[in-house]
């Protein structure tokens, strides 16, 4: 499965507006909801990534080219337990730990939006060159 490289920015990009609003309201149903976004795209099905799909593609047109769908999946993955660690942090009103795992987040985040840089991706490429046995 191919992933038009804009979409994942303008994903990262969403990502780091409610991540940014998580850290300066505390709210915990906000990083609930992001939480719920990266499992979808986890599972390939990103919110974010349909939004992009119908409102800003059309008006890019097409993608030069196309990259692979499972570092991008990996991220989602990556970014889904750092936001669980948060909401769980929220919950229980830790407060260093729900301040440490959004902002971590929304780190990772802002550095793909940014500068096109996913922190995720990379994190699968590193795995899957070193246990190449264990990955498709």
């Amino acid at each position: 499965m191919q992933v038009d490289p804009r979409s994942t920015r303008f994903a990262a990009a969403v990502t780091t507006l409610i991540l940014a609003l998580v850290l300066v309201t505390g709210n915990l149903w906000l990083l609930l909801a992001q939480s719920v976004v990266f499992a979808l795209g986890l599972a390939g099905a990103s919110p974010y990534g349909l939004l992009f799909r119908r409102l800003v593609r059309p008006k890019l047109g097409p993608p030069v080219h196309m990259e692979d769908a499972a570092p991008p999946r990996f991220a989602q993955g990556v970014g889904l337990v750092f936001a669980l660690a948060g909401v769980a942090g929220l919950a229980a009103q830790i407060t260093p730990l729900a301040l440490g795992a959004t902002a971590a987040a929304l780190l990772a985040a802002f550095l793909n939006a940014a500068f096109g840089f996913c922190l995720g991706c990379e994190t699968y490429l590193i795995i899957r060159r070193l246990m190449p046995a264990a990955t498709p």
